[in-house]
């Protein structure tokens, strides 16, 4: 995430989903974005409250309507969190040029533990597949990772439209 955190939109509205303690959104707010800050746990969120530059929402993501309908953003943070049928309303929250960043874990990662139900395991290539059509990809990567611990995730950072970036 910190590696293309420097390429979001200086100054514009960023999301950072199932924030959990939230540390994207204090990098993110520390840089001079507006971040708000989504999260089912109030306990995690409590800790964000008083961080300027961020805002934090309540909200379980998995149960109910899409609680964020109608806001834009022009960076989007998913990290370490997996909810499938939300990858269209990931893409309708970005603005015009908006970026998603989003990294979780697949399929192998139950060789080091959790998580380790394939419902919450991104298939080989999944992330490609699922934004590639529609958004310019930046950067995808996926495989085992020893840091911050032993883990096989993927990686993606794609760009709506044109953007600022002209691959090719």
């Amino acid at each position: 995430m910190r590696r293309f955190a420097g390429l979001l939109p200086p100054g514009g509205n960023a999301l950072d989903l199932a924030c959990g303690g939230g540390r994207h959104a204090r990098l993110l707010a520390a840089s001079g974005r507006r971040v708000l800050a989504v999260d089912r746990d109030v306990e995690a969120l409590a800790g964000l409250a008083a961080c300027p530059g961020i805002e934090v929402l309540q909200a379980d993501l998995e149960g109910g309507a899409w609680p964020l309908a109608g806001r834009r953003f022009a960076g989007i943070v998913v990290t370490n969190y997996l909810h499938r049928p939300l990858f269209p309303h990931l893409l309708a929250a970005l603005e015009a040029d908006g970026m998603l960043i989003y990294e979780t874990f697949m399929l192998g990662n139950e060789r080091f533990g959790r998580p380790s139900n394939p419902d919450f395991l991104l298939r080989p290539n999944e992330l490609l597949e699922a934004f590639a059509s529609c958004m310019q990809v930046v950067a995808f990567e996926q495989g085992e990772v020893a840091q911050p611990k032993p883990a096989v995730v993927q990686r993606l950072c794609a760009v709506c439209g044109a953007g600022p970036f002209r691959l090719g």
